[in-house]
């Protein structure tokens, strides 16, 4: 049985993990893969805000080093006053059955022993005074750890120094463009401050950073760092799509991408020049074949709408909009998209099935059926073409 530490407005662990509030969900699920001998049977029910407790009987529970459930230590309301003290009335929620007691940071829910006594702790019984006590041997049926002072009003918090590990986040990306198109990206990047000791680790740096389309390979990495990992593209199968293909003089050499995944960004780069020639944004959402290996890139996409009767105007794009707004936005349907394949080998199927790609405004929207957008590839004006080709979809 798992012995775990509460900690209000934070974490629930051990001396060997911890799940902290705002941790990004990769890291969650590295933890369940380490320890997989000792956690099994895991079923993965996302929340960006809480931390939940729903069976207290599989999981020993302390506080400040001491236990408030165990095999040995029933979690009542007796229990809870204890170990938690005092603090505002509980309330009944009579949809629920339960009756909610509420620290800051943290909140119980306790079960009735009986269907029987439900009526004595409706509000309007006894002009609503019963509902501020919780009836004594009530036990805890579910806990919850959540940021701020009420759970029906917490907000995500943002990512604990403790979660950065040395990487470089990106808080958020705008996408520059020209007259034309995309130019670049713009990226605020946040990283925990690095120095001798442990108080210089304690503070967040925040700065930006610009890269643009035709930047050198040596420009990115003083720019942004060491990618996470360099991928060489295979030979391009989609050619086959492409006007005129057996005209094409096979390159001797592969573009390559510099993925850097927690800022949520892949750059390609040119085989023979070494310079940007692509961008990758990765919005990371469940149901994609990427899912989890990018963290969310939290992008702002400036898009131009012509409009008959007034000069153009712009709209924004972002990592949240659906399609099909877009789509509104622009006020007409844009072009049949490519259907998009991914599987990790000739013999094996993707579960999560295809995806479309829709060509618009030297950008490529990968939708899923969901009406989500998995990525954004935005390509450079040295393109002779604007339009959608199957070469420029993302790998």
């Amino acid at each position: 049985m798992l012995d775990l530490e509460v900690v209000p407005e934070r974490s629930l662990g051990n001396e060997q993990w911890e799940f902290t509030l705002g941790m990004p969900l990769a890291q969650a699920v590295a933890i369940l893969q380490k320890h997989c001998r000792i956690i099994k049977n895991v079923q993965v029910l996302y929340s960006e805000q809480v931390i939940e407790v729903y069976d207290l009987t599989k999981v020993k529970l302390k506080y400040c080093g001491v236990h408030f459930n165990s095999q040995a230590i029933a979690p009542t309301i007796e229990q809870i006053d204890q170990s938690f003290g005092a603090t505002h009335p509980g309330v009944y929620n009579s949809a629920e059955q339960l009756f909610h007691l509420n620290f800051r940071g943290l909140s119980f829910s306790f079960q009735l022993d009986s269907w029987t006594e439900t009526p004595k702790y409706e509000p309007n019984f006894a002009h609503g005074l019963a509902s501020l006590q919780i009836p004594h041997g009530a036990t805890v049926k579910r806990m919850y750890i959540y940021n701020g002072n009420s759970l029906q009003d917490t907000k995500a918090p943002l990512m604990p120094l403790s979660c950065f590990l040395g990487n470089v986040y990106a808080e958020n990306v705008d996408v520059l463009r020209d007259g034309t198109g995309p130019s670049g990206l713009r990226l605020r990047l946040l990283t925990a401050g690095c120095g001798p000791g442990v108080l210089a680790d304690a503070k967040m740096r925040v700065f930006e950073r610009c890269v643009y389309f035709g930047d050198s390979c040596q420009d990115v990495l003083s720019t942004l760092g060491s990618p996470h990992k360099v991928f060489y593209k295979s030979e391009d199968k989609m050619k086959i799509h492409s006007p005129s293909p057996h005209k094409q003089v096979p390159s001797k050499c592969n573009d390559y991408f510099f993925n850097y995944f927690t800022l949520g960004v892949d750059i390609l780069f040119d085989a023979n020049t070494h310079k940007v020639k692509k961008f990758v944004l990765h919005t990371n959402y469940p149901g994609h074949y990427n899912f989890n290996i990018y963290h969310r890139c939290e992008f702002k996409i400036p898009l131009v709408i012509k409009r008959d009767s007034a000069d153009s105007q712009t709209e924004t794009c972002t990592t949240y909009s659906k399609w099909d707004s877009i789509q509104d936005l622009l006020g007409h349907p844009v072009e049949k998209p490519v259907v998009l394949h991914r599987s990790s080998s000739p013999n094996n199927t993707n579960p999560f099935g295809s995806t479309f790609c829709f060509g618009l405004q030297r950008m490529i929207f990968e939708v899923m059926q969901n009406n989500h957008i998995a990525s954004v590839t935005l390509y450079g004006p040295t393109r002779p073409s604007s339009q959608l080709r199957t070469s420029d979809l993302p790998q």
